[in-house]
């Protein structure tokens, strides 16, 4: 069965004829739900459901962006709310233990959330180290102000998603916490040296070499690439990505409906794929813009294809024990004490 290499949004809670024609056609290696995909449990599930069902795979991937803070598609009334990753690198500060134990528990919960209704990736952990009079796009999602802060929480976040059989997705990768600008409108560009950026950036990543999955960063870092982005550019991925990180797993990149690119759809994702990324993803949902992408994918095969398997392999097949409201209470608990 061919399968392309590019991940797609969909428009509602249910699909429409256009689309399920469109996945059928163009086959997907899997697709993300956003806030206007989700109502509730059994809606989500049964679009989770009907997405499997157009590519004829019981595996596709199907991933969201449930970080909690501002970043959470699901949330109330059908699941709780839950902290950002700056609330979790205030707990305890003189214990790193309580801090590490408190956010794999945090994730455990989310993952248990994704599983019932059939999601199976989350694009979780944020490992962007926030630098002083960066913009606040990344600000509160991330865990600390150092690298190995981040690094650390970025793995119990990481650990407790795999250990309720959800990949996590780490991103974004090789770091956007220095960004001047939201890649989501305009594109970054960051001018400090290698040696600093290796020394701060690129750090929390190379923690964390051994999860499934990665994102790119729509930013350009002058010392590397003055002209091209981290998702297109192939010194940055060959040099730092894969080179000074040592990054072996399934690279994706970030929306390519993002601001931050330009050209059109099937010139961004030709670039994508020319710099080294494994996948595309595009999460918008509009036809004209996923027909662009899907006539310049690929077929997922070679590395990209032995790193989407391997990725997939990671899914655990009985989740980690948990009781939920145990499991609930014991975080609101901790989450209670932050002065």
């Amino acid at each position: 069965m061919t399968i392309r290499a590019f991940i797609a949004g969909c428009s509602g809670f249910e699909l429409t004829p256009d689309e399920v024609a469109f996945f059928r056609e163009a086959k997907p290696w899997g697709f993300i739900l956003f806030r206007r995909n989700v109502d509730n449990p059994e809606q989500v599930r049964a679009l989770c459901d009907s997405l499997r069902e157009t590519v004829g795979r019981t595996d596709a991937p199907i991933l969201i962006d449930q970080e909690g803070g501002r970043v959470q598609r699901m949330g109330p009334p059908h699941w709780p709310k839950y902290p950002s990753g700056a609330t979790y690198g205030r707990l305890h500060a003189n214990d790193p233990l309580v801090r590490r134990e408190i956010v794999r528990l945090g994730a455990r919960l989310i993952a248990h959330d994704l599983r019932a209704v059939g999601i199976t990736v989350d694009c979780l952990p944020v490992l962007d180290v926030p630098s002083p009079g960066a913009h606040d796009v990344i600000g509160d999602r991330a865990y600390g102000k150092t690298p190995g802060e981040v690094g650390i929480l970025g793995r119990a976040a990481a650990e407790g998603l795999l250990a309720g059989g959800v990949l996590p997705v780490v991103k974004h990768m090789p770091g956007h916490g220095r960004a001047g600008a939201d890649s989501h409108l305009a594109l970054p560009v960051v001018e400090a040296s290698r040696e600093e950026l290796e020394r701060h950036d690129f750090a929390p990543f190379r923690m964390l070499t051994d999860m499934p999955l990665a994102m790119t960063a729509h930013v350009v870092y002058t010392a590397l690439d003055p002209e091209n982005p981290a998702t297109t550019s192939r010194i940055v991925m060959d040099e730092i990505v894969r080179g000074h990180i040592g990054y072996d797993g399934l690279v994706m990149t970030d929306d390519l409906s993002m601001h931050a690119l330009s050209g059109s759809f099937r010139d961004r994702t030709e670039a994508a794929f020319a710099a080294g990324c494994d996948m595309g993803l595009h999460c918008n949902g509009r036809m004209e813009e996923m027909a662009g992408v899907a006539e310049a994918t690929p077929a997922l095969e070679g590395d990209a294809l032995r790193r989407a398997n391997a990725a997939l392999a990671r899914i655990t097949h009985d989740p980690e024990p948990l009781d939920p409201v145990d499991a609930r209470s014991r975080l609101d608990s901790a989450l209670a004490m932050i002065a």
